[in-house]
């Protein structure tokens, strides 16, 4: 199960520090998970719902299906592959976008504001 963990892990292209991150656990106890023959019901769900994906998704994840359909799409063969992904890229595209604007909007903020004090040090040493 662990194997299975890791997998979509992977799939999902996020490190263990990221699943780490996400579910409030250390590195280490995400690789520890990763190389256990079994993990709890409780724990694959934490699991799964900070990787944005279904407990079953990872219980069922087929390694060599996945194999087969990664090599059967990098040799020209048309298909459709459902990878369980529960999130939209796009949302996921304008969240990121959208805290950048905040983080750039404060940024800005904390400049005025800087400005301003100095423009006072000014006008207080003439």
């Amino acid at each position: 199960m662990g194997r299975k963990v890791r997998h979509m892990r992977e799939l999902l292209n996020l490190t263990q520090d990221d699943l780490a991150e996400k579910i409030d656990m250390s590195q280490q106890t995400v690789s520890n998970i990763e190389s256990s023959e079994k993990v709890d019901d409780e724990q694959l769900e934490k699991v799964a719902k900070a990787m944005g994906v279904t407990a079953d998704a990872i219980k069922n994840l087929d390694d060599s299906a996945t194999v087969y359909n990664i090599v059967t799409t990098n040799n020209g063969a048309v298909g459709l592959q459902n990878y369980n992904c529960t999130f939209n890229p796009l949302d996921k595209l304008m969240e990121t976008i959208e805290k950048n604007e905040k983080l750039y909007r404060e940024l800005l903020k904390e400049k005025d504001e800087k400005v301003a004090m100095l423009e006072k040090l000014m006008d207080k040493l003439k």
